[in-house]
This record gives structure tokens, C-alpha cells and sequence, in this order.
């Protein structure tokens, strides 16, 4: 599984990092960014998760989800 964030839809909220700070972090403007090359272990699949359905803009993308 691995997340990505929408940089033309984020509108840097934080809900990302504040919700998953292993996986989000903020630039220099606020906006949220992935950490690392996006790739989550099934460990942290449920903050990859959460963070992406508080997403007010719908910015995280979860590709290659199981459930």
C-alpha cells in the first residue's frame, strides 16, 4: 500500500500529520507531504487510513489498499 498527497488539493489543514506523523509531515508553506517514498506497512495501514478520510479536500490518495 502507499499514500500520496494531492498537492493542488491540499489546502494544509495538518489533519495528516497530526493524525499519522510517522507517515506526513508539513513544507516549508504548511502544506501536508508525504514522508519517505509513501510505501505503508500493514502495521500502519489504519493511520494511513484515517488520515486520508479526514482529509477536508480528499488530498491523500490510497493506492493498493487491502482490507
Amino acid at each position: 500500500m502507499k499514500v500520496k498527497i494531492d498537492s493542488e488539493r491540499c489546502h494544509g489543514h495538518g489533519r495528516c500529520y497530526d493524525l499519522a506523523p510517522d507517515m506526513f509531515g508539513e513544507d516549508d508553506e504548511g502544506y501536508g507531504m508525504v514522508l519517505g517514498d509513501g510505501a505503508v506497512s500493514p502495521a500502519r495501514q489504519p493511520g494511513a487510513r484515517l488520515a486520508a478520510s479526514n482529509c477536508p479536500e480528499r488530498a491523500i490518495a490510497v493506492e493498493g489498499a487491502s482490507q
